[in-house]
């Protein structure tokens, strides 16, 4: 896939998501998607090149890395906690869902019971 339909794919899906707010920032050209104003992924475009970026566990950000060569660090992210995804690649449009889901379910499990717009495990990947 390309960069272009990672993009689309990533924004169609993440907009979808309970209580996600999209902000636009200009300059530089940022969309932040937000689940009760913490944010759960961004996207841009690097010199020549848009990018997805997403929260992950980091024991997964780290195998993700490993065996993606197009998910690398969070780019102006905590590098431990974020990655960045390239299209291009053998990354396809299943993996991108994944990543937006587990990205946003991760953020809704650190809001206090309270502000969360759903239960958590309500994505929750099944074995």
């Amino acid at each position: 896939m390309d960069a272009q339909e990672l993009q689309k794919i990533a924004d169609d899906w993440a907009v979808g998501l309970p209580g996600t707010d999209l902000e636009h920032r200009s300059a530089p050209n940022w969309h932040l998607y937000k689940v009760r104003g913490k944010v759960f992924m961004l996207m841009t475009d690097l010199p020549g090149r848009p990018v997805v970026i997403l929260k992950a566990d980091p024991e997964d950000a780290v195998a993700l890395r490993e065996q993606y060569a197009d998910i690398t660090p969070g780019y102006h992210m905590d590098k431990r906690h974020w990655i960045t995804v390239e299209g291009g690649g053998e990354i396809g449009a299943e993996l991108v869902r994944e990543l937006v889901v587990d990205s946003y379910r991760l953020v809704v499990r650190g809001l206090p019971r309270s502000q969360q717009p759903i239960d958590p495990g309500t994505y929750e990947r099944h074995a």
